[in-house]
């Protein structure tokens, strides 16, 4: 991968709107479809049921503005920041009293020199998004205001990516492409992911089967696993939701519901190896990792971050910016980061016994077929230890640890007992 191949990919799709539904996803989509031609984009239709939830109707924005009624100039507006209008608004072009107006206009009084980003999906209403500091300056009788949205039926588009490997057990990798601008925590993972799914593709005898996602976070979600739940229970062994990558300061993880499944052990080893990490429980959750480990789904995934969403003021504002927040260097050290991951999945040993109940080892002349005081069990011990343990869910080097020998020997047993065919991995 070259250098600056992410970064200029985060540039490419920065200037596209995107929201939970709207042209601006499947525009995304299909310059990462022009990335990786497995890519296919599923489509869910607006009012379809989904479990608890319904797919709502497309919303399109052509234009948002506050302007002054004295010098007819525009105090903010959409085609200069996404961010300044809340999303999904309902449409409006009227005069307003400024009073009423300042109701209307979300602003954050702790970051007053930043505009936040704000969504309504589920309720109608509308409203603005403004710098504390300039909200104050409005100082007019009133103002003329535009929303210039439409919503109408259609359909929420999900990308899927499939990468077949020697096994037909999955991978999952999922990333979000429903926030507009935003540079960690939208442009980062996304364009980390469809890069990765290039780079997945060239592993020589894959182990894994891969299944890649690009979706709006939790609805979009919801409906690909309300239409893939059978697959997925059946076929996934771990994987991770990957968010706000682009950052320098430090490195993530929240665990999965289980907090020790594979997924967890796996990032966790990786992780550990850097200088500055945190690593955090399924209380702390707040992603799409919230949809994989829910009820009568619980996929065991993860969610591989830098600085995780919330922890950061730059979150959810105007100052998540690419080229200040977000650089080269930290979006090429996710991704190797990422990268490792995938090979401590790909070079792990997960021993499982074919053996029902006890094995009878006197008959593979691995015991004595005469039992007797004094008779030295120490080796078939062992045995009998390392398949106890054997249980298709424990890595190589736990069952060694719990078994009290050195991982070159654990390697060797498994070896010498998948020729007896003991076991397999």
């Amino acid at each position: 991968m070259k250098e600056n191949e992410i970064y200029n990919l985060c540039k490419k799709i920065q200037p596209i709107y995107r929201s939970i539904t709207g042209s601006g996803n499947i525009k995304t989509l299909k310059i990462f479809k022009n990335i990786n031609p497995r890519l296919k984009i599923l489509y869910f239709k607006s009012g379809k049921k989904v479990f608890d939830w319904k797919i709502p109707k497309v919303w399109t924005i052509k234009d948002a503005w506050i302007k002054s009624k004295k010098s007819n100039k525009k105090i903010i507006s959409f085609k200069d920041n996404f961010l300044c209008v809340m999303g999904y608004s309902q449409p409006v072009f009227k005069t307003i009293m400024t009073e009423k107006l300042k109701k209307k206009i979300h602003s954050l009084k702790r970051q007053p020199n930043v505009v936040p980003y704000a969504t309504s999906y589920y309720k109608k209403d509308w409203a603005f998004c403004m710098a504390e500091n300039k909200k104050k300056k409005l100082k007019e009788k009133s103002y003329k205001i535009l929303i210039d949205s439409k919503f109408k039926n259609g359909s929420l588009p999900v990308g899927e990516i499939l990468i077949p490997g020697r096994l037909k057990k999955e991978i999952l990798l999922t990333s979000y492409i429903c926030h507009p601008q935003m540079a960690s925590n939208e442009l980062s993972s996304p364009s980390i992911l469809i890069l990765l799914s290039k780079w997945i593709e060239k592993i020589k005898d894959r182990k894994y089967s891969y299944r890649i996602l690009f979706s709006s976070e939790t609805i979009g979600t919801i409906a690909y696993i309300h239409r893939k739940l059978e697959s997925l229970k059946k076929n996934v062994v771990g994987g991770y939701v990957l968010t706000c990558l682009g950052d320098s300061k430090r490195y993530s993880y929240l665990k999965s519901k289980s907090a020790n499944s594979l997924s967890d052990k796996m990032a966790i080893q990786e992780i550990k190896k850097k200088k500055k990490y945190k690593i955090y429980n399924w209380m702390q959750r707040g992603s799409d990792e919230r949809q994989y480990n829910s009820p009568g789904v619980e996929l065991n995934i993860g969610s591989l971050m830098r600085s995780k969403y919330e922890t950061y003021k730059e979150y959810h504002t105007s100052e998540d910016e690419l080229g200040k927040f977000v650089n080269k260097r930290s979006l090429n050290q996710s991704f190797n980061m990422i990268k490792n991951v995938i090979l401590n999945f790909e070079n792990s040993i997960i021993p499982n016994s074919k053996i029902i109940c006890e094995p009878h080892l006197s008959k593979r002349n691995l015991y004595s077929h005469i039992n007797i005081k004094g008779l030295n069990r120490k080796e078939a011990q062992t045995i009998l230890d390392f398949l106890s343990y054997a249980d298709g869910k424990l890595l190589l080097k736990e069952i060694a640890n719990k078994i009290g020998v050195n991982y070159k020997k654990a390697l060797r047993l498994t070896f010498f007992l998948k020729r007896k065919d003991l076991i397999d991995f």
